[in-house]
């Protein structure tokens, strides 16, 4: 979400004692655009699927694995705010935060085939390869279907301490859901009911040699089905860093099914 919430005091959501903490080893490092404000973030082959935020420069864009380098962009109308990016079979789902429209593409030719409408806000989303997920910023998930994006079910991600909240950008992983928590390191794991199985902790990301000033927070959470890991990024940074997977958690399976 956008910076102006960073003062509205948010605490940081932290695990308990009895709850699984992984921490993870950095295996690999690419460039990211500094001037990208990251919502939604999915590895397709040998490109990078990217939706960006901020009024007035928010973008669906496609850019090269290795180098970043931006292939090509569409521009949201300006009084959309770009939030979470999936892909459901050919098309490409795009969150907005307020305007609460859902905007499909075509997912080759990054044309726009169609919009869906939703109540409240829209933060992150992915999919299982059935049904769309999407947050809103609190602890509640919603359950779509793809087809015309009406709520199936909901439920709330629950840990030891109760409910987690916050939760912005959402990654299928396995038979699991990631989900940044706003404003902090932390990147919590959970079940399709909202059972809490984890942390992964990246309070160290980025790196020090990778950190400058106009940096802001941990969002964009990818699965690369080759390396079988995870990739993750932030809000302007310049670098996305592959991480080793939780040894106790099921890889998924060969087959990546998406955001």
């Amino acid at each position: 979400m956008i910076l102006f919430l960073l003062a509205m005091g948010c605490t940081e959501e932290r695990p308990s004692a009895e709850e699984q903490v992984y921490q993870p080893k950095i295996l690999e490092s690419l460039p990211h655009d500094p001037a990208a404000f990251t919502q939604g973030l999915l590895l397709d082959g040998d490109r990078w699927l990217e939706s960006t935020g901020l009024y007035g420069k928010s973008q669906l864009r496609e850019l090269k694995r290795d180098s970043g380098e931006l292939l090509r962009s569409v521009d949201l109308p300006e009084h959309f705010f770009g939030e979470g990016l999936a892909w459901h079979g050919e098309y490409l789902f795009q969150l907005t935060w307020r305007e609460r429209t859902c905007i499909v593409y075509d997912r080759k030719s990054f044309q726009e085939v169609k919009r869906f409408t939703y109540p409240g806000e829209g933060w992150g989303l992915c999919t299982d390869g059935t049904h769309l997920f999407l947050s809103d910023g609190s602890s509640r998930i919603r359950v779509l279907d793809p087809e015309n994006f009406k709520e199936l079910r909901s439920f709330v991600v629950r840990g030891e301490r109760g409910q987690v909240k916050m939760l912005n950008e959402l990654e299928w992983v396995g038979n699991e859901i990631w989900a940044n928590i706003f404003q902090t390191g932390w990147i919590v794991r959970f079940d399709r009911e909202g059972q809490v199985l984890g942390y992964v902790d990246l309070r160290h990301l980025p790196l020090k040699a990778d950190r400058y000033e106009e940096m802001d927070v941990l969002n964009g959470i990818a699965w690369d089905e080759q390396n079988q890991s995870v990739w993750v990024t932030g809000k302007l940074w310049k670098k996305l860093y592959r991480i080793s997977w939780p040894p106790e958690a099921e890889l998924p399976p060969a087959e990546n099914v998406g955001e």
